[in-house]
């Protein structure tokens, strides 16, 4: 029986090593410097405060967010401010880096039938 005992323990301490890290919580994610400039960016763009909304997502970018979901959605209401403001070519390209973010980056319908930026989306769609 003593044979198995450190076979077991190695088993044991193997288990452990493999042993995902804990994951962060909302307010270990909230504190980085970048998600709070996107959390910034949100509150700006819903106050209809775009040129701050603007310079707050752009700061999330540069400051690197964690998330592809999180980087897709800075893009996407740059996108946006971007083509409200008739600048179209910046618009394309913001929805380009959202895809390139997240593969999975879609607009919802009634975000996608936008008449200033629904149709430049659709452009820039695979």
């Amino acid at each position: 029986m003593k044979p198995l005992l450190p076979v077991a323990l190695a088993l044991l301490v193997a288990g452990c090593a493999l042993s995902p890290p804990p994951r962060p919580g909302l307010l270990d994610v909230v504190e980085r410097p970048a998600e709070q400039a996107l959390l910034a960016g949100l509150r700006a763009y819903e106050d209809a405060q775009y040129v701050d909304a603007e310079k707050q997502f752009s700061l999330a970018l540069k400051l690197g967010l964690a998330s592809p979901k999180d980087r897709a959605a800075a893009d996407k209401h740059l996108a946006f401010i971007y083509c409200t403001s008739n600048r179209v070519t910046d618009c394309e390209a913001a929805f380009r880096a959202a895809r390139q973010a997240d593969p999975g980056f879609a607009l919802s319908k009634s975000e996608a039938g936008h008449p200033l930026w629904g149709p430049v989306y659709r452009r820039v769609q695979p």
